[in-house]
């Protein structure tokens, strides 16, 4: 027998049964596809934080617990055993690849790594100043007008290439978009080389040197894009499902993706928290200080990289990229005064009661920006490998929208608390 719950509407006593979508693991979902021909009214989410907008097999979270699994497997797992690419295979297949899958999906990602000469002029037009999240959210947009077949959006064989695709070029976009607001001659993709060796060989090679990319940057740049891959119906994943519900071109779908992580409560967060660590490394406050002003509702001081609208625990991928931070710092020589700040702010932070009544525990933002600033890449390129990790998850999540069957245009509803029915007043009267 199907589970159902009643809602009643105590006003006019009317009633009716919904049917329960039973979750595998997780909250269940109350579908209400039906409420508005029942009762006459829509339910009111602020923000979609109690609303499911569809059911997925692809990533799952306890924030409770701290669990973020992809298919199902923790992603502790996959942090200590894959690569980023067998993430990619996995989260758009639904199953890790063996050897020889691993081999043509790897292949058929190097096979589409280059741009058409006019994406190349049309990246070399925008403004040198121009940031370069801009530049991206323009660029992946065009390639709707290189590849128009893309817009034929239910064609098994058009998304998959549409994914490689994506997954290919984003790189290329990155590095080169970087390249251009430093006024640098583009480097080419290399068949010969790794995802992540490709891209760092793209954004700090010169044409007139050779470049070898350190093995262990490629090793922490590839734990980043494993953590950040996907993350369920995030606001950017929901953007990308919203606007591929009207059968848009999946370029422009994903262009969509880009503004929205763009935004600073978004994608932009682990920026925040190098430029917080920065002002506490550079003032004359200690730490501790800094700790009880962000305590003081009345400072307007506020903890970058600590708690998370999901996470109620401690981040899973925190403690991952935690022992990165580490490793890189360690291996490559010497201490930072940001990490001597950033271990300060953490052992402080997580033995105070403030802190610990409200699990607001270290999240991925936190270490992440270190990291990438360790690594050489400037503040404002962090987004843009965030979009470059985020966009095999956008991309699994369309073609899963897409082959549901339940598949509709997305249109949310709202409740009006405007004027009620008023006359036109001509201008010369108002």
């Amino acid at each position: 027998m199907t589970r159902t719950v009643t809602i009643t509407d105590n006003e006019t006593g009317n009633k009716a049964d919904f049917p329960v979508r039973e979750a595998k693991e997780g909250s269940h979902g109350i579908n209400i596809k039906t409420l508005h021909k029942e009762l006459g009214m829509y339910t009111y989410d602020p923000g979609f934080l109690g609303t499911c907008s569809c059911a997925s097999d692809i990533t799952f979270i306890d924030g409770g617990k701290g669990i973020l699994r992809y298919r199902g497997i923790p992603i502790e797992q996959l942090a200590e055993h894959s690569t980023f690419t067998e993430v990619c295979y996995l989260l758009l297949h639904g199953e890790l690849p063996d050897s020889n899958q691993l081999d043509d999906f790897n292949h058929n990602i190097t096979d589409h790594t280059l741009l058409h000469e006019g994406m190349r002029r049309f990246i070399n037009g925008f403004n040198h100043d121009a940031h370069p999240m801009a530049m991206m959210v323009g660029s992946v947009g065009a390639l709707s007008a290189f590849y128009p077949s893309a817009s034929n959006v239910h064609d098994h064989g058009v998304q998959d290439k549409a994914a490689y695709r994506l997954l290919a070029k984003m790189p290329t976009i990155a590095a080169w978009s970087y390249k251009h607001s430093k006024g640098l001659p583009f480097i080419y993709p290399q068949n010969s080389l790794s995802y992540v060796e490709n891209f760092l060989q793209m954004m700090f090679a010169f044409p007139t040197e050779d470049y070898t990319p350190d093995p262990l940057h490629v090793k922490a740049l590839d734990l980043m894009l494993i953590l950040h891959a996907d993350h369920e119906q995030n606001a950017s994943t929901s953007t990308v499902r919203l606007a591929g519900s009207s059968e848009a071109n999946p370029y422009a779908a994903i262009s969509a993706g880009i503004s929205s992580l763009w935004g600073p409560s978004h994608g932009g967060a682990n920026e925040k928290v190098i430029r917080m660590l920065t002002d506490i490394t550079e003032s004359d406050k200690t730490v501790q200080d800094y700790v009880e002003l962000a305590k003081d509702k009345n400072s307007g001081v506020r903890l970058m990289g600590f708690g998370h609208r999901v996470y109620k625990n401690f981040d899973p991928r925190a403690s991952l990229i935690r022992d990165m931070c580490h490793k890189l710092l360690k291996e490559m020589g010497g201490s930072s005064p940001l990490l001597d700040t950033a271990m300060e702010l953490e052992r402080i932070a997580l033995e105070d009661d403030y802190f610990i009544e409200r699990k607001l525990y270290p999240n991925v933002d936190f270490y992440s920006g270190i990291i990438l600033r360790r690594l050489g890449i400037p503040l404002n390129m962090f987004t843009v490998i965030f979009a470059m990790a985020r966009t095999v998850g956008w991309v699994s999540h369309w073609r899963e929208m897409l082959r549901d069957d339940e598949f509709r245009i997305g249109r949310p509803r709202q409740v009006y608390e405007g004027s009620g029915m008023r006359d036109y007043v001509d201008i010369s009267k108002r």
